[in-house]
């Protein structure tokens, strides 16, 4: 027998008919909750669904349609406002599954991942719990990981180090979990993660470490989304590290690898851990990325997430057309139908504005319009009025552009009182320059960790670290301009330590205290990449964690 993809343009007709059918009857009943009949209906049309996909063997959409039908038997006659959610989720599950299987027939290609959003929403609305990402993943996990290099000293889950590197995770993962700068939050729970993995190597309790810095090096590569599950997933890890700190014989919950695997083959990520993850696991490539999945589920379910970047990109068009008729004004030259236009953007940015929630820069243009019908009446155009609308326009660019700018630097938006235009595109191009000025010290960051890492792995060839003391002083006075003198200070006494112990010293400090000195400049660098300059309510924890790894090097800081 024919089954499958292929088997489902033979039931077609009937089986869309029966679920046009089951939409029809539930549709009713919501509207008239007393009849019972239209219920029954709806779940015996759900049946005839569900058998229909169980014989062609198409198993994802079996799944959602035996969800669909187990929540429909729940609700009773005459449910009331307490059911809504669950029937809202119903009506929601059963137009997935319709579209779904439109997209089979059409494409013929079963994805059963894209139907986990849909399943889970229901299982929610009866209170069950959800399927896990992995749930359609297998993969074996009876496999050993490679012996590494033992370090130089013992594992003590006491030592101040494992503290300060679990403390590194903890505040890696509360950022992640505000999405306040999730690609650097990941970047400091990975940095403190492979970390703990190499004070445990050859420790059957560094398997998880080893597996995490893996998942999360693919999130990182694979700019895997920061979905809910996810977060939970990394919350969970903090968890398990207490139990594997305090008890020797810890053994990671299987469910719980398997979860951090499918992150890892999911993003296919060229990392180095990754890598050595795929190749012991034998995870094969997914015929599908992450990002394929949620445009997926989008059209399944309605429009996508990106309507705010696409209509800030069609703001900025009126606004560009807006600018072409001051500059026409500016030289004499607009006509009577060029200053009508001019009225008719203004009213239409305005209220497109005020929609959207820039209520303050739809009121400054809204306030411009009777100027502007004054002109179109032939009252004469003076200089200073034309000069205000200017900055008002120029006021709503910068509003605008807080729409789709990285969120590290859109934490706190700049207003200004309606008709205080000028000062407010003055504070916005301030904040623009400090941005640069974050930039220029990340980028000195990133040039030292890179040369600490080369110096390293040539034996301590000093010309690599030939510029770094300088590169550091300079972000250093970076961050003075910045009113960050505790971050300075720090900064400081890194280039000093390279200074007197790795440049002047004959001899080359232990890969304990380098690994350490790293710390101390992942930490500055996630404070700068978190937007906490431009921030001043963010939480000193970031700088506390980078004061511990100096002192850590011996050296001694004020602050």
């Amino acid at each position: 027998m024919v089954t499958g993809v292929t088997s489902l343009s033979m039931v077609r007709d009937e089986l869309f008919a029966t679920i046009d059918e089951a939409e029809l009857s539930l549709e009713q009943f919501i509207a008239e909750r007393e009849n019972g009949s239209l219920l029954q209906q709806a779940v015996e049309n759900l049946h005839q669904v569900r058998g229909t996909l169980k014989l062609i063997e198409l198993a994802g959409a079996e799944m959602l349609a035996q969800e669909i039908l187990q929540q429909a038997t729940d609700i009773p006659a005459g449910a009331g406002e307490e059911r809504d959610v669950q029937l809202s989720a119903l009506s929601n599950a059963l137009h997935v599954l319709r579209r779904y299987l439109e997209i089979i027939d059409a494409h013929r290609h079963e994805v059963p991942e894209i139907l986990l959003p849909a399943i889970n929403e229901l299982r929610l609305a009866g209170g069950q719990a959800t399927l896990p990402e992995s749930f359609f993943f297998s993969v074996r996990l009876d496999h050993s990981r490679p012996q590494s290099n033992p370090p130089a000293h013992g594992f003590d889950p006491l030592s101040v180090e494992v503290k300060r590197l679990r403390h590194m995770y903890q505040i890696g993962l509360l950022g992640f979990l505000r999405e306040e700068q999730p690609a650097g939050s990941l970047k400091l729970m990975l940095r403190a993660m492979a970390r703990l993995d190499s004070l445990l190597a050859n420790d059957e309790r560094g398997r998880l470490c080893w597996i995490a810095a893996a998942a999360l090096e693919a999130q990182v590569d694979g700019q895997l989304l920061s979905r809910r599950t996810r977060k939970m997933l990394f919350s969970r890890i903090d968890r398990e590290l207490k139990q594997l700190l305090l008890n020797s014989h810890y053994e990671a919950p299987r469910n719980l690898l398997k979860e951090l695997l499918y992150l890892v083959v999911l993003a296919d990520s060229r990392g180095q851990r990754a890598t050595q993850v795929r190749e012991l696991f034998s995870l094969q490539p997914l015929p599908f990325t992450d990002h394929l999945l949620e445009e997926s589920y989008q059209r399944l379910a309605g429009p996508g997430q990106a309507v705010m970047r696409s209509l800030s990109t069609a703001i900025r068009d009126e606004l560009s057309s807006l600018k072409d008729q001051l500059d026409l004004i500016e030289r004499g030259t607009v006509s009577a139908e060029g200053l009508s236009l001019l009225y008719s953007l203004l009213g239409k940015v305005s209220k497109t504005l005020g929609m959207i929630g820039l209520t303050s820069a739809g009121n400054a243009l809204h306030v411009q319009l009777p100027l502007v019908a004054g002109w179109i009446d032939h009252a004469p155009i003076e200089h200073e009025q034309l000069i205000k609308l200017a900055d008002a326009v120029l006021y709503v660019e910068s509003m605008v552009a807080s729409l789709d700018r990285d969120t590290r630097y859109n934490n706190r938006q700049v207003t200004a009182d309606l008709g205080d235009e000028t000062t407010s595109f003055a504070l916005h191009q301030l904040n623009e320059a400090r941005i640069v000025v974050i930039d220029e010290a990340l980028g000195g960051l990133a040039l030292a960790k890179r040369s600490i890492t080369a110096y390293l792995e040539s034996n301590g060839e000093k010309l690599n670290l030939a510029n770094v003391p300088f590169s550091l002083q300079a972000v250093r006075g970076g961050l003075w301009f910045l009113d960050q003198p505790r971050a300075a200070l720090l900064v400081g006494a890194c280039a000093e330590y390279i200074e007197k112990h790795m440049l002047e010293s004959a001899t080359m400090p232990s890969e304990q205290m380098l690994e350490t000195l790293a710390d101390a400049l992942t930490s500055l660098e996630y404070y700068l990449e978190g937007g906490a300059v431009l921030r001043p309510e963010t939480s000193p924890s970031v700088l506390d964690l980078a004061a511990e790894s100096v002192r850590a090097l011996g050296m001694s800081v004020a602050l």
